[in-house]
């Protein structure tokens, strides 16, 4: 694969950025005695929730001495407190400022995915009386939110860029040489990565029984793999758009590459630097067929009618549509659209995880399509995670040559820590949904490929 040039103003500052909030306070560094009181504080409330866990064990260690919570016979994780900060902002930011400390280094731990999910695992109790408190405020909360704009275009491209734009470099450090930025599916347990993203691909567009003579419409091009699978190897006509500038160059370089050494036939994949609102004007008519991998994790829930007229706008009456996304459960998801977490505040701004049945409420509620399956495999993403993990663990100094320091370095290793911990413990899980429209009708008794 032909090596990837980063660009050279690409920069995690504006994923950083928010990081500093504590460390920007010269009074928090002089640490005055009503600075160590309120850490003092912090600590005795955390330490009083650690000693309710009722599975697994969390050793933490604190200036030389070693306190062991929970009856263990499960999860095993280890925590190094370095500096008391930790437990203030573990206290009053939960999962942020679990986070927060790791990325400035004033906790650590030889697997923080472990401690992730001794986490998940025990907060049940408290998950409930949130979820509670959610479904008594939320109907005010809704409406005061409805009355505020949504994100437009600009912040869109914006929050967007702050991830995406990050340098291709980057990213093909860890992800496997299709470029592939999403769950994989692995076939049999020994499946290599790349040969597990090719499977995800493929299952999604058996599914859309897309061949030779279809036309495809994706929203998301990523770095173009799943464009140039439906062109290569099932033969269809693609269009596909996104608004990251790097994924854009990235792709129109290999399908450019793709047409040189004749694996698709020039102007096959059509590719489109534009939101997805204006595809109906811009796709050059209906597809018979459209994908959307991990993308509608990007898209506001106030604007799920929109996305989801659009996703009809784009297909014909009896076409198709194949959604992979990251749901959380139908219980939390009330709760997330009025909170912000880890991933919200350090990696993907703007980002938000859409249920399976607000999915079926918003299609059936603003549109004609239907749902007609779903198919759950978390336990997939989970793998896929561990295994950027291992890669990007394995290319440290090469990603600190690109000019990203040991705090962005913290802060990936968490956040890929954070995903898998959350996927094996099913805090949320990954989805490929079909969609048809009014006029789809099966093949006789053909049941759907898996």
């Amino acid at each position: 694969m032909t090596a990837i040039s980063p660009r050279p103003d690409a920069s995690p500052e504006p994923l950083l950025r928010k990081a500093r909030l504590a460390t920007d306070r010269p009074e928090e560094l002089a640490a005055p005695a009503s600075y160590t009181r309120r850490y003092r504080a912090a600590r005795s409330i955390v330490v009083g929730l650690l000693r309710r866990l009722g599975s697994d064990s969390l050793s933490i260690e604190e200036e030389g001495e070693v306190t062991v919570f929970g009856p263990g016979g499960g999860i095993d994780a280890r925590i190094l407190v370095r500096d008391p900060r930790a437990w203030w902002y573990l206290a009053t930011e939960g999962s942020i400022g679990l986070g927060r400390g790791f990325i400035e280094g004033w906790w650590t731990s030889p697997d923080p995915e472990l401690v992730v999910r001794v986490g998940a695992r025990n907060i049940t109790t408290l998950d409930e009386i949130r979820n509670r408190m959610a479904d008594l405020t939320n109907p005010v909360l809704d409406r005061v939110r409805r009355m505020t704009p949504s994100p437009d275009r600009s912040k869109n491209r914006e929050d967007i860029g702050a991830h995406y734009d990050l340098g291709n470099s980057f990213f093909q450090l860890f992800l496997d040489d299709t470029m592939t930025y999403s769950s994989a599916v692995f076939e049999q347990p020994d499946m290599p990565l790349r040969d597990a993203s090719m499977a995800k691909y493929d299952r999604l567009l058996r599914k859309l029984n897309v061949s030779a003579g279809s036309s495809l419409i994706e929203i998301g091009t990523g770095w173009g793999g799943m464009a140039l699978r439906a062109a290569s190897e099932f033969h269809a006509q693609v269009t596909t758009t996104t608004i990251s500038r790097e994924q854009f160059a990235e792709a129109n370089r290999r399908v450019k590459s793709a047409e040189a050494h004749q694996t698709i036939t020039p102007g096959q994949i059509r590719l489109l630097e534009d939101d997805w609102r204006d595809l109906a004007d811009r796709a050059g008519g209906r597809a018979d067929r459209l994908v959307s991998v991990e993308m509608i994790e990007a898209v506001d829930w106030r604007d799920y009618p929109d996305f989801f007229k659009a996703i009809e706008a784009n297909i014909t009456t009896d076409g198709m549509a194949g959604i992979q996304a990251i749901c959380v459960p139908d219980r939390r998801y009330e709760r997330t659209k009025n909170t912000e977490d880890f991933i919200a505040r350090f990696v993907f701004p703007g980002g938000f995880l859409p249920s399976i049945g607000t999915i079926a409420q918003v299609i059936s509620r603003h549109t004609r399509l239907q749902l007609l399956d779903v198919e759950d495999f978390g336990a997939h993403y989970a793998e896929t995670l561990r295994q950027w993990r291992e890669r990007f663990d394995g290319r440290v100094e090469e990603i600190l040559a690109l000019g990203l320091d040991d705090r962005f370095i913290r802060l990936w290793r968490f956040y890929l820590a954070y995903c898998e911990a959350a996927f094996t413990e099913r805090h949320c899980t990954v989805n490929q949904l079909v969609l048809v429209g009014p006029d789809w009708r099966p093949n006789g008794l053909d049941l759907r490929p898996a």
